[in-house]
């Protein structure tokens, strides 16, 4: 065996990528301890009547639990998407439905403005955002789109002269029915077509912009859905987010960001399941012993184990990759790839796991009313937000054959 001598030794100590650091620790127990006393009491009505706790937000801002990638000078907390991932991850396990409106708020459309914003709109905007007194969403989705969002974008926006008017609709927006800012895309120059796209801060109150439809949804209840329609809604042109006709880098590197910190909703999903599933084996009893005795149950715990302890891995790698992520990057390269494969698993993965609680569960978790019936409604949404499944592999397998596509 050859020596190694103590320099050497120090390329061995822990690499932070493999586990949490104290200070990401106690920002994942703050999270956890606040999602289980102020937010968990809302998840039942929330799913049973598609009911908004309207008091949430601001609660939440109080905490200092918003703006977790914006500087403390708009208002933020200065941390990085890792952070924001653990806040999300220690939400989802008690609020999942809140943790969704959380994320396209606090990523999508606060965090997207910072990166992309100018001064102005970052000094006018951001405070309110952070704080919890203004809640924001992102409309990108359209109606007959879907997976193609770029290339079929209809929303069109035109200039006269100090504004812009918007004509077009959006669809399937998370905070949509309760958002007060609205970071919307819209096509700018048609003949560019993806690339001739612009962002834009709407405001709820501007004239010609209205919420056409609440929609109701299979998971995640009480978060807020809704289709969107802008009719010669005009707005200040001082609200263009970035250069006109430069929203595709915008979209793009902000869907990388958007796919990291999907998988930490999977992953704090998939804990409690295991939790619930955990505690259930232990009290249920059958045959005279806990259900937990019995090693088909025992063996569908170990798997569930795997796969969070894996699922943790891989979104706490892909988090900590993506956070230097730099305006403009992003759509592109290893990082897309990355972004892609750790939603992918993480999706296919929480969907695993809750199966096998339902079927631990038996018959109470087929209850529409149970806690584990309501976690097993969320797992079809993850395989289909910012892109499908198949939507990922097609990024996956573009990335690994691009020399190829190169040369073809």
């Amino acid at each position: 065996m050859v020596a190694l001598d103590s320099s050497a030794l120090d390329n061995f100590a822990p690499d932070p990528m493999f586990d949490l650091n104290e200070e990401q620790r106690a920002i994942l127990d703050q999270a956890d301890r606040f999602g289980r006393n102020e937010l968990y009491g809302f998840s039942e009505r929330m799913d049973a009547e598609e009911w908004w706790p309207e008091d949430a937000f601001r609660k939440i801002g109080d905490a200092g639990l918003f703006g977790i990638t914006i500087p403390e000078e708009f208002g933020g907390a200065g941390l990085d998407l890792t952070a924001a991932g653990l806040v999300l991850q220690g939400f989802s396990r008690w609020n999942h439905a809140l943790a969704l409106s959380w994320v396209a708020h606090d990523n999508l459309c606060a965090n997207n403005i910072y990166r992309n914003g100018n001064d102005a709109q970052r000094r006018k905007y951001l405070p309110d955002l952070c704080s919890g007194r203004k809640i924001g969403c992102l409309g990108l989705t359209e109606p007959g789109a879907g997976s193609d969002a770029l290339g079929s974008m209809r929303t069109t926006a035109r200039r006269e002269g100090d504004s812009y008017v918007l004509n077009g609709s959006k669809i399937y927006i998370t905070n949509g029915p309760v958002a007060d800012i609205l970071l919307v895309y819209a096509k700018t120059d048609r003949a560019l077509g993806a690339h001739g796209i612009s962002a834009f801060i709407v405001e709820k109150d501007y004239p010609g912009f209205k919420v056409a439809q609440k929609l109701a949804k299979m998971g995640y209840r009480g978060s807020q859905t809704a289709e969107l329609v802008f009719e010669e809604c005009r707005v200040p042109a001082e609200n263009l987010v970035g250069a006109e006709n430069a929203g595709v880098a915008v979209v793009m590197s902000g869907l990388d960001l958007e796919r990291a910190m999907i998988s930490p909703i999977c992953l704090g999903v998939a804990e409690r399941a295991l939790e619930l599933s955990i505690d259930y084996a232990k009290t249920r009893q059958q045959f005279g012993k806990p259900i937990g005795a019995f090693q088909m149950v025992q063996s569908m715990l170990a798997e569930m184990y795997v796969a969070v302890e894996t699922m943790r891995s891989f979104t706490y790698r892909t988090l900590a990759a993506a956070a230097p992520l730099e305006v403009g990057g992003g759509g592109r390269g290893d990082i897309h790839m990355l972004t892609a494969a750790s939603v992918m698993y993480a999706a296919e993965a929480c969907h695993q796991v809750l199966d096998k609680a339902v079927q631990i569960h038996g018959g109470s978790g087929y209850i529409w009313e149970s806690e584990i019936n309501r976690l097993f409604r969320s797992t079809k949404l993850l395989e289909i937000g910012a892109g499908t499944t198949e939507v990922r592999k097609l990024i996956i397998a573009g990335e690994l054959l691009k020399d190829l596509k190169r040369h073809g």
